[in-house]
């Protein structure tokens, strides 16, 4: 072969590797009604593939993930992928604000990219309360193959969902907040959507060889309430928290937030017999246990009956959140370690604080961040958006940076507020309750500062210190206590900030933050795809031509 040859051929070997798209997954969904008996008793539940919980999504860094979703509820449906920051796409994020839902009898295709993220995320069912009754699963996200992970690969790994567990449907529970009530307490707690009789005749959910060590992938996908999770018998050495690797301590138990999830090892190293896991309610009136059993391969003999004990009080659970340190030399998702980029050194361009409330409006329960309690149009936000007709749907900015004198006093309205692309903003949350709050804000990950009980100043930013903060897309929020985020908004698109308490969210607690880039380019968010589902008063109207080039 020529010389010019060879450089041809070399250079279209050059062309794959530079132009080469990143691998493809595929999955078909189809999303089903089906009996399941999570607390013992019969009821209906949302099955996907006839699985509850859902099937595994399981991928590695920049994978194009495809998902055909075939609705056959009798009831509108819609998924997010909880955690995922859908980089310049928010369309795929699955929420009211920005897509349209699959209707009962029809399939959409979902297609977005885990872009630069590595760890343990769920996805579930975003519409009404369909998440009360399944319609959720696993979503893990592998380092790729190039990239160091701070950790031995372990024998094996397992999902543990955990959550609290109502027992009625999710119509029903539906009804009673359209009513004006609360759903109350909850009947139970399950682990992987059962809970262990502990009479002896229960099969294990695992089992460990000894001497080895398991990677376990802990999520609260529960409703309300956060739940203490213990092994019995083991140590948990945390390595990894919602996309972050950490500084690996040993936890006897570990407070898990709705919405949080951990990664976690265990090493098989006791007795061989059975053990419980165990999940339980805590900062609650009542006590509420779910139980999951993992035998040991050569194991002889049950579990004790004899169960760890949780925690008491919230301050336990803050001084836990504490603790919790970014591995500033671990690489993530690229080959540089995390601790590259050094945010205590950008200035804060805009602060934002945000209180939430509980009131009654019309004698029906709302609640309500800064005096705002959201209602979802029946026009996606973003659709109106990027149709020019958002003045006809909602109003921007109804919300303030600071909030109201009185937070009794509650609107019930579209709540959008815009933000400025690429710019460094602190946000507040002051929750003045005397229960727990817990947000997630789609399309990114931000730095949290655990805060304390109080309220917040601008002098307390002086304690902050970043190079001990974690990233993370959850953050929580103690009772009478003030917490802090902060974020570069460096992700165009419609992204929803939400109560990860299904009750307050549902009626009212969340919003949209609208980031548009002013150079309307490809480079920040891409077009209305060709096959994204249209609703509202835009259903009949032309298809815009693509609004960024």
């Amino acid at each position: 072969m020529g010389r010019g040859a060879v450089l041809a051929f070399m250079l279209c070997l050059l062309g794959v590797t530079v132009y080469g798209e990143d691998p493809y997954i595929y999955y078909t969904w189809k999303v089903t009604y089906g009996t399941i008996s999570p607390l013992g008793t019969p009821q209906q539940g949302i099955l996907i593939n006839g699985q509850f919980p859902g099937p595994e999504i399981n991928s590695t860094s920049n994978n194009n993930v495809v998902v055909n979703v075939f609705n056959n509820l009798d009831e509108p449906l819609l998924f997010t992928w909880h955690g995922v920051q859908q980089r310049k796409n928010s369309w795929q994020d699955g929420t009211a604000g920005v897509q349209c839902p699959i209707l009962p009898g029809t399939n959409y295709t979902y297609k977005f990219q885990v872009k630069d993220q590595i760890g343990s995320y769920f996805y579930y069912p975003t519409t009404g309360l369909q998440r009360a009754v399944g319609g959720f699963g696993g979503l893990r996200i592998f380092s790729r193959l190039l990239i160091p992970v701070p950790y031995a690969d372990p024998e094996d790994e397992y999902w543990v969902l955990i959550g609290d567990w109502y027992g009625k449907s999710h119509k029903t529970l539906k009804m009673e907040l359209d009513s004006g009530r609360s759903i109350g307490r909850p009947a139970g707690v399950i682990i992987n959507g059962k809970n262990a009789k502990g009479d002896g005749s229960d099969e294990p959910l695992y089992t460990m060889k000894p001497g080895k060590t398991y990677k376990y992938r802990i999520c609260n996908t529960g409703l309300k309430d956060t739940l203490n999770f213990r092994f019995q018998g083991h140590g948990m050495k945390l390595v990894e928290t919602e996309g972050s690797h950490v500084v690996q301590n040993v936890y006897d138990s570990l407070d898990v937030h709705v919405g949080q999830c951990y990664t976690v090892l265990v090493t098989a190293d006791k007795e061989p017999r059975d053990y419980y896991m165990i999940a339980s309610t805590r900062m609650t009136k009542y006590n509420l246990v779910g139980k999951g059993i993992v035998r040991y391969t050569n194991g002889k003999g049950p579990a004790s009956p004899l169960l760890p004990s949780a925690p008491v009080g919230w301050a336990w659970s803050l001084n836990q959140f504490r603790s919790f340190r970014w591995n500033l030399t671990a690489s993530a998702a690229r080959p540089n370690p995390q601790g590259s980029y050094h945010y205590g050194q950008i200035n804060i361009t805009r602060t934002i604080k945000f209180v939430n409330s509980v009131s009654n409006v019309n004698g029906k329960l709302r609640y309500a961040i800064n005096g705002v309690s959201h209602v979802d149009p029946e026009t996606p936000v973003k659709l109106a958006e990027y149709y020019g007709v958002a003045d006809k749907v909602f109003k921007y900015n109804i919300i303030s940076d600071e909030p109201p004198t009185d937070l009794r006093a509650i609107t019930i309205a579209p709540n959008v507020m815009q933000t400025t692309f690429r710019t460094f903003i602190e946000i507040i949350f002051e929750n003045p309750g005397k229960v727990l709050q817990s947000y997630n804000l789609g399309g990114y990950s931000f730095f949290a500062v655990a805060g304390e009980p109080g309220t917040w100043t601008p002098e307390k930013r002086k304690g902050y210190n970043l190079l001990d903060a974690i990233s993370r897309h959850t953050i929580q929020v103690f009772p009478k206590s003030w917490a802090a985020i902060m974020l570069t908004f460096d992700n165009a698109g419609m992204w929803q900030l939400r109560s990860e308490h299904a009750e307050h969210r549902y009626l009212g607690q969340q919003l949209y933050l609208s980031v548009e880039s002013e150079e309307k380019s490809t480079r920040d968010e891409y077009n209305l795809p060709e096959t994204q589902l249209v609703c509202g008063i835009v259903k009949d109207m032309p298809r815009p031509p693509p609004k960024y080039v």
